[in-house]
């Protein structure tokens, strides 16, 4: 399915209220492909945004969970101190949770979702097999060959293969605790190429991407789709609050990986959270996340996790289905520019 779209443009799942169904719905109008985001969400909140997609599209569309890690075995009780007093705000409690997985993957079988996509690990190849015995496509996100190869042994159906460019939570299945994106970072156009010459499935790529020239680069590389995210935050469709879309136009922060907000590798915008805390922040997912929620919640943009691509200074607000029908022109006018400056032997 994922080779056939009319436009190979796929508008990411992003977690915390960007994906609605509304932007879901635009995208796959405008022949492109859109996901909800799962994570965070209650089984009951995934279920309602699944049936509100339906009722507004015929078209396909994807839902993302979030695999569960181990538990942490990090004291958090200095980080938590830390942050209380730098933001001025009360921190909450440190816990670990597995995201409500198990009853999740249970709902996208029985509701039928047409494209299931996994993030942070691998699902467990019986849970691809049912998947599949639901009609489900399933994506697995990876970082890195070695992680395309696990993927492609549990049965998945296509890979998306995520650059270190890309904006929020790095998709790396285990956390080095050390580097700052978790383990080794590839571009994606160097992520691309390597998963490439691994295995032998669609592949859709993401990282940075927000114009239709980087739609086209990715394409001719050899993936099926281009994944943004970033370039859809500025929609009126999307459920991007406010001080975030301010913090978006404005274009004049840098990004940086950091696991200040999370716990887990992330790259977003650099605020004054992110400076202070990220030299500190323990790799302890989804721990730290429950800690600074109450902290983030509280609106500031210097408190806020500002997730966004390196390119994000790019984006111009528009709604879903202009931006996908100027991500197609763009990709198609690249395309003939090469092939001019590329001239057959």
């Amino acid at each position: 399915m994922l080779d056939r779209l009319e436009v190979p443009v796929i508008a990411a799942p992003m977690a915390g209220g960007a994906s609605t169904p509304e932007l879901v719905a635009e995208v796959g109008r405008a022949g492109g492909l859109g996901f909800l985001a799962a994570g965070y969400l209650s089984v009951e909140a995934v279920a309602a945004q699944v049936t509100a997609t339906t009722a507004l599209t015929d078209k396909p569309f994807g839902v993302n969970l979030f695999v569960p890690g181990p538990q942490s075995t990090v004291d958090l009780s200095g980080y938590r101190e830390r942050v209380r007093a730098q933001s001025g705000a009360e921190p909450g409690e440190p816990r670990w949770d597995d995201d409500g997985y198990a009853a999740k993957l249970e709902l996208v079988m029985a509701m039928r979702v047409p494209v299931v996509s996994f993030t942070f690990g691998l699902p467990d190849a019986h849970d691809v097999r049912r998947l599949h015995a639901a009609g489900s496509t399933v994506v697995v996100t990876v970082t890195t060959p070695a992680e395309a190869r696990q993927a492609a042994q549990v049965g998945a159906d296509a890979l998306c293969v995520q650059g270190c460019d890309a904006g929020g939570h790095r998709g790396t299945f285990a956390d080095d605790g050390i580097s700052p994106g978790g383990g080794e970072l590839f571009g994606v156009l160097a992520a691309l190429r390597l998963v490439r010459a691994r295995v032998d499935l669609p592949l859709i790529a993401t990282g940075g991407l927000v114009h239709g020239a980087d739609v086209a680069a990715v394409v001719t590389a050899g993936a099926v789709a281009a994944q943004l995210g970033t370039a859809f935050l500025s929609c009126p469709e999307a459920g991007t609050s406010a001080a975030y879309r301010e913090a978006l136009a404005d274009g004049t922060r840098r990004t940086a990986l950091t696991r200040a907000f999370s716990g887990r590798p992330a790259r977003g915008l650099v605020n004054r959270f992110l400076v202070d805390n990220g030299p500190h922040a323990p790799a302890a997912y989804p721990d730290v996340h429950h800690l600074t929620k109450p902290v983030r919640a509280t609106g500031d943009p210097e408190l806020m996790s500002l997730w966004a691509g390196q390119t994000y200074a790019l984006v111009r607000p528009a709604p879903a289905a202009e931006v996908v029908a100027r991500l197609r022109a763009e990709a198609r006018q690249a395309l003939s520019a090469a092939s001019m400056r590329i001239p057959p032997l």
